[in-house]
């Protein structure tokens, strides 16, 4: 089977002029990484047990999966954050020929809302609710904006809304359990961030005629080397990026040099932004860890980032995405022979072309004395992204221990959830509404019109 290669040769002060990670630092950092990885192995975490287990959930999904293409021609995912980067990101790089087209609605713009829902003939259209807690405020408002069209349609919601969510609590089960909807479950041990190789992404590749059964065997084949106490990529990951971040390098490129991949930064700027970006440590003290992920594309963003990325701050890491074979590469014929200037690329292939911009911009970074890092990818398969999800799910895990917080929660975005309902005016929430009525007025001279 295919497997991942990691080079970390660019993180190393020889290779960057100095600026990298000497032998002796790496060496005095080793306790930390053994510690984080006794504390990780010898914990549950729930992500873990997936790419192993579901043999009777598979079965449901793929079954579930079959009767939607059959029946359906549009499948829309109702959700927000993990419950949608994932499944964006996994069909952007596997895609589909299934007749089914998948539409992710991550966000409440009314417009966009307006512009995708009211261009699907509704009775061809599976809709999938996803909310752990039943009670995402944006989530239930587009399912509640669905009930009515669906109701005004003359449709029934059981023939039309599967709902991915908790076993027991929350609305949305509430809601599943008087309608007698379709439900699938995302474990209570598990995030949303964490949740993608769960019914919540797995259902929606599954409709688009992805191989789920082989992302989970890439995951079961990265996690076996992730529990390695010797070459272990994602402690090393983990180990580089919380000594970067003692240096002050707090921000974290994620570079694919693929189309297919462009999505895996969005996804992976979730799970490491809300795992490590906390205030508190385990014992109550303040650290205000993490590090700022940053999106970006090869070759595109050749063109508008790189010049930051090697003549600015010495404050980032970055990780090359780089496919090691394309489905579908491309020729570049012999044109236009009177311009002596383009001939080099006459004969090559697009596919070339890309590593070589790729390469070059890794020696360039170099250079400028800049740290990077490659992972690559044979191809880009059901496997391999079932193992790079994996991979920077453990690498996450990691960093969380050697950064001594709980990479699991994420009090922050609870305090604006709150704020939400109380400015929308959710019972329950009126201490909350005079907090925020007692906020100082703006000053006036600060607001141009």
């Amino acid at each position: 089977m295919s497997r991942l290669i990691f080079d970390f040769n660019n993180m190393m002060a020889e290779r960057t002029g100095g600026k990298g990670f000497t032998p002796d630092e790496l060496e005095k950092a080793a306790d930390m990484a053994a510690a984080a990885y006794c504390a990780v192995s010898g914990s549950h975490l729930g992500f873990r047990a997936f790419p192993r287990g579901q043999g009777d959930v598979l079965d449901d999904i793929l079954a579930t999966a079959q009767d939607i293409r059959e029946s359906f021609d549009n499948f829309v995912v109702l959700g927000i954050g993990g419950s949608a980067l994932g499944p964006i990101a996994v069909h952007q790089a596997l895609g589909s020929d299934a007749p089914v087209r998948l539409y992710v609605e991550d966000n409440i713009d009314p417009v966009r809302l307006g512009r995708v829902l009211g261009g699907l003939d509704l009775k061809r259209t599976m809709f999938n609710v996803i909310t752990k807690s039943g009670k995402t405020s944006e989530t239930m408002a587009q399912l509640m904006y669905i009930a009515g069209a669906l109701k005004a349609a003359g449709l029934p919601l059981s023939s039309h809304v599967i709902a991915t969510t908790d076993a027991k609590n929350g609305d949305l089960r509430r809601i599943a359990d008087a309608e007698g909807l379709k439900t699938f479950i995302i474990p209570a041990d598990v995030g949303g961030r964490f949740s993608e190789l769960t019914p919540v992404g797995l259902l929606p590749a599954a409709v688009c005629g992805i191989d789920i059964r082989a992302m989970l065997q890439g995951a079961a084949y990265m996690d076996g080397v992730c529990m390695r106490e010797q070459d272990n990529p994602a402690l090393l990951f983990a180990q580089m990026h919380v000594m970067g971040m003692r240096k002050g390098i707090n921000i974290s490129v994620m570079l694919p040099y693929s189309d297919q991949l462009k999505f895996m930064s969005d996804w992976y700027a979730q799970l490491w932004a809300e795992s490590l970006g906390k205030r508190c440590a385990r014992d109550g003290r303040d650290v205000f860890a993490g590090q700022t992920p940053v999106k970006a594309l090869g070759v595109t963003d050749q063109h508008s980032q790189i010049q930051l990325y090697t003549e600015g701050p010495f404050d980032k890491i970055i990780t090359f995405l780089k496919v090691e074979r394309f489905d579908n590469d491309l020729a570049i014929p012999a044109a236009f022979d009177y311009i002596e200037d383009l001939q080099f690329l006459a004969g090559k292939t697009f596919g070339q072309l890309l590593e070589a911009e790729r390469s070059a911009t890794e020696y360039a970074l170099c250079k400028a004395g800049r740290m990077n890092l490659t992972i690559a990818l044979p191809e880009v398969s059901a496997y391999t992204v079932g193992a790079l999800l994996h991979f920077f799910e453990m690498a996450t895990a990691f960093a969380g221990e050697m950064l001594d917080i709980n990479a699991f929660d994420q009090p922050g975005v609870e305090e604006g959830k709150k704020a939400t309902f109380a400015l929308m005016g959710k019972t329950g929430f009126e201490q909350k509404r005079e907090e925020l009525s007692a906020r100082p007025a703006k000053d006036k001279a600060l607001v141009i019109e």
